[in-house]
């Protein structure tokens, strides 16, 4: 029986139109009325995170920075990793030496350098998520979703960087030309013991504490509730969804998932504008 399903958002609860459908509501709040908990397990920060799923009428938990921070059904803050103040200067600086376009998630909210920039990689990210979408189409919905996700802009990183009231949560690397032009900074930290690199689309990576990942969050929220692993569902569609899909009981790939998630996965579901996590969830249901 399934105590626990956590899910993704971008390329799994968020359709292609960057909404949670009706047929993923319906479903989630039928899991709840059943006493399952639905989680939210993302790459977003909280800020980004939260508004879509107040739109649609839920309040969830959150896993949000791919694992760097945990709230719970209240909006207490319950896990706080972020990254070490030295690494994340040192990150940066590498970044921009390299000339990569970069994002701080920090404890609070997202900063970006260029509004230009982060609207483009938004529709990049749309467009990588789902293949039907037009650019021109994407762009508009990126700026549309920029005025609820509530980016702080800067003209420089170093007055957050330089200032000890932030904490670095995670830094979002974005490259149209991805996921190759990566490979520098992937080979270079690789065996780094403090941090770990995942990604969420072809178009991005994203660098968390090693403490911070989806799975080990996601465990440690189960087991504060006494509910086993094998009790909890887990769906995705990309690498930083990996460590929970390989944790939970009940791994799930999406349709429009990668290859690599579609290996570990204990079964394949419908796409994320095929209301896959509907279908997931409901066969969670059955099995009671």
């Amino acid at each position: 029986m399934i105590s626990i399903i956590a899910s993704d958002m971008d390329g799994t609860l968020l359709n292609d139109k960057m909404e949670i459908s009706p047929e993923n509501i319906a479903a989630i709040k039928k899991a709840q009325a059943a006493g399952i908990e639905f989680i939210v397990a993302t790459g977003r920060g909280l800020s980004e995170a939260q508004p879509l799923l107040r739109q649609a009428g839920l309040d969830p938990a959150y896993i949000t920075l791919t694992g760097a921070q945990v709230f719970d059904t209240t909006g207490q803050l319950v896990v706080n990793e972020p990254l070490t103040n030295e690494l994340a200067q040192q990150l940066a600086h590498e970044l921009k030496a390299q000339n990569f376009y970069f994002e701080l998630v920090t404890n609070q909210g997202v900063y970006s350098e260029s509004k230009v920039r982060r609207i483009q990689n938004v529709a990049d990210l749309l467009v990588n998520l789902n293949p039907d979408t037009t650019y021109k189409i994407a762009v508009a919905l990126a700026a549309a979703r920029l005025e609820i996700m509530n980016i702080n802009y800067v003209e420089h990183y170093e007055q957050i960087l330089d200032d000890p009231d932030f904490q670095i949560m995670k830094i979002l690397v974005f490259s149209p030309d991805g996921p190759d032009i990566f490979d520098s900074i992937r080979q270079k930290y690789s065996q780094h013991s403090d941090i770990v690199i995942t990604s969420s689309s072809p178009n991005n990576i994203e660098i968390n504490s090693i403490k911070a990942q989806k799975g080990l969050a996601l465990l440690d929220y189960a087991q504060q509730k006494g509910i086993a692993a094998d009790a909890i569902m887990a769906i995705g569609d990309n690498l930083n969804d990996y460590s929970m899909i390989t944790a939970a009981g009940v791994g799930v790939a999406m349709e429009n998932a990668i290859p690599a998630i579609k290996q570990v996965a204990t079964f394949t579901t419908a796409t994320n504008i095929g209301n896959g996590v509907a279908q997931a969830i409901e066969w969670a249901l059955a099995q009671e």
